[in-house]
């Protein structure tokens, strides 16, 4: 794995779709930038941020996240996300996230996620359907 620096800094945007809302994911009932969402951006951010990293056939999983959502954000105002390695340990790798629209600070957090081997990592989750009669 090539060497990454505590502080590297990640960022992605998107612009609030219908099919990114709390009413079209099934986590409320307005027409509003769903927490599900937010949680998925500050997750592809992360691993966007932490891909180019990796050796092949290694890639990153997410394992826990603790993310508040702030304020709500309508249909059709851009969204910001920028992830900051907070801290590394061996296969662990820490994240700090901001969340942002037009307005301002949406959601902030931690995101965690370990690096795995790819085929080793299916071979074992497919392997579960082995344990079920």
């Amino acid at each position: 794995m090539k060497e990454i620096n505590i502080g590297a800094k990640g960022e992605h945007k998107m612009t609030v779709t219908p099919d990114v809302t709390a009413e079209k994911v099934g986590s409320g009932l307005l027409p509003v930038f769903a927490t599900p969402s937010m949680i998925t951006l500050v997750e592809l951010t992360a691993c966007e941020l932490l891909a180019p990293y990796l050796p092949d056939g290694i890639t990153s999983v997410g394992t826990a996240v603790n993310i508040k959502h702030l304020s709500a954000t309508p249909v059709g105002m851009e969204v910001r996300c920028e992830c900051e390695l907070k801290e590394t340990d061996g296969r662990r790798f820490l994240f700090y996230a901001r969340v942002c629209d037009e307005a301002g600070l949406i959601g902030e957090g931690e995101h965690e996620r370990y690096t795995v081997k790819s085929d080793r990592f299916m071979e074992k989750t497919l392997a579960k359907f082995e344990t079920i009669g």
